[in-house]
This record gives structure tokens, sequence and C-alpha cells, in this order.
């Protein structure tokens, strides 16, 4: 069975037991770039786990990079919401991970051929296929929509400007609830020059990584590390939190398959406890409850959740 069909039945299955449950949403907070630069700088006593839900977190009836799909997610977990953004023919930035429109709307072709005003007739499917009725959202309306609710990791896709998107976030004034994505330490420069204020995912799985990043001229201070899509050695987060820095793993793919087939492991209660600070993946309903009881374990809290 395919993992995207796995997933799909194993959110059939959460849905089923809690649709009778009333939802509650669960909000972080921030109310300057001070507030979430203190709540990034790890320390042992300031840690507080949390998810970053991939493209959204698309479940049964939600589609992925959906504004409606980011509010759901928020009744399983404070979350962090992981969106992507490409252009419309006419250059207005829109939330959507694939060039070609086929597999997540009722749309054909390439979302650069069509305007803004085009992409609003289709509708957005979800991962089973099916039609909704939720549109096409912009940047505009995600970043509006994100204050007071939810952290932003924002990923560009190919072509889409650092400064534009970066424009963007400072209309919006979402400043102290955006992190930026970059792949490269060269994008990271560019982001880091750009907007010095900026908190950056950037890529650090070896030690010489972030080394290069701080010969660029970026701080510790300013870098949430992506520390890949396997877990690494102890060492490697023992490194990165001396430096008070937050770890992202990606738990995309083979780690969310695991999780999904062998729930009795506790699979990301134990990615937490060994140094993740952030999980990046799909798993949204598995994920909050064991980073809900780890945090209960721990008695961890923060003043920016409510």
């Amino acid at each position: 069975m395919k993992f995207r069909q796995l997933l799909f039945l194993a959110f059939v299955v959460v849905f089923t037991s809690c649709k009778q449950k009333e939802k509650v949403h669960h909000y972080i907070r921030f109310n300057n770039t001070g507030e979430l630069y203190g709540f990034l700088k790890w320390t042992p006593e300031n840690r507080f786990p949390l998810i970053s839900a991939h493209r959204g977190g698309p479940m049964p009836g939600f589609p992925e990079n959906c504004i409606e799909t980011f509010e759901n997610a928020t009744t399983f977990n404070p979350v962090i919401i992981e969106f992507d953004i490409a252009y419309s023919k006419d250059s207005v930035m829109v939330i959507m991970h694939d060039d070609q429109l086929e597999r997540t709307s009722t749309g054909k072709g390439n979302i650069g051929s069509y305007t803004y005003e085009e992409l609003k007739a289709f509708n957005l499917k979800d991962y089973a296929g099916k039609e909704t009725s939720f549109k096409i959202p912009t940047l505009d309306s995600v970043l509006s929509w994100s204050k007071g609710k939810v952290l932003l990791t924002i990923d560009l896709k190919k072509g889409v400007s650092y400064a534009k998107v970066i424009e963007k976030v400072r209309q919006y004034k979402v400043e102290s609830n955006s992190i930026i994505i970059t792949y490269t330490a060269d994008q990271a420069r560019e982001v880091h020059q750009l907007a010095p204020d900026l908190m950056i995912s950037a890529s650090v799985q070896k030690k010489a990584e972030l080394k290069r990043l701080n010969g660029l001229g970026i701080p510790d201070s300013r870098i949430v590390a992506f520390v890949g899509v396997s877990a690494p050695e102890k060492e490697l987060y023992q490194f990165l939190h001396s430096k008070g820095i937050t770890t992202i793993l990606g738990t995309i793919g083979n780690i969310d398959k695991s999780a999904i087939t062998s729930p009795a492991k506790n699979v990301y209660y134990h990615l937490v406890n060994n140094g993740a600070d952030i999980l990046s993946g799909d798993n949204l309903p598995q994920a909050s409850e064991e980073l809900n009881k780890f945090r209960y374990n721990k008695k961890l809290s923060s003043e920016h959740i409510n």
C-alpha cells in the first residue's frame, strides 16, 4: 500500500473516533520578534517541542496548502504551518506546491498559465482526490490569517523572489511569526542580508554547515537548524543546543510511515526525547498525541501557547 493511502486511512480512523468531540483551537502568539527569538532560543528550561504541519496538515476533506486546513491543524496541537508559494500568470503569489494543477485542484495545466482571477474558478482536492469547496489561497490571505494563531515556515518554489515574500511579511507585520525556509547557505545569506531580523530555517546536518553560515554573517540567533529527514546522532543535537539553536527534523516519508505502522513504539515521543525540537511531517494526529504526552510528562509549558 502506498504511503499516502496508508496515511489517509490513518486519518480516517482518527476522524471517525474523534468526530463527536468539540474542536478547540490551540494557538501560538508572539507580540513582537523579541518574544519569538526568546521562544526559539534553545535552553533546557525554555524548551517546548512543536509540530510543523507539512503543507499545512492535509487530511480527509482538508486539502494541502489551504487556509481551512491550516485552521483545522490548530485543533490538534499548537502548530507551525509549512506552506509553499508559487506565482500565477499575473505574478500574484499563491499557495501551491506543484507546478501542475491536476493533483490538488480541479484545474488543469501549469499554475503559471492562469491569472489569479482565473485560478479562483478552481476548487481544491484532498489527498483522495475528493473535490472540496475550498479555493487556492494567496500569500496575502495566509499572512493576514496567521497572526496570533500559528508560526509559519515559508517555502518558496523555484523562481519566487525572497525579496517579494519579505516585502509581504513586512506589509502584514508578521515578522514575529515567520520563518523563511532556505536550502543552501547562499540562500540563507540572501535572506539575512534582505532581512536581518527574520528567522531562517537553514540546513545544518554537519557542524561544518553551521560554521559556513556563521562565516556568511548569519548569527546562531537567527537560525533554526533543519537536520534532515532521518534522525541524526545525538551529538549533533547537543552541539546545536549548546549554541542555543532549535532543531527541525523532517519526519516526512519513512519516519511517518514507521510511526503509523508501529504506533506502540511512540516514534515521535522518542524523537523529541532524543533532541528534535520541531517535527516536520504529515502525520499530525498521531504526532500531536505523542508530543502532548511528552510535554505533559516533562512538565513543559509556554506563555505563548493558549
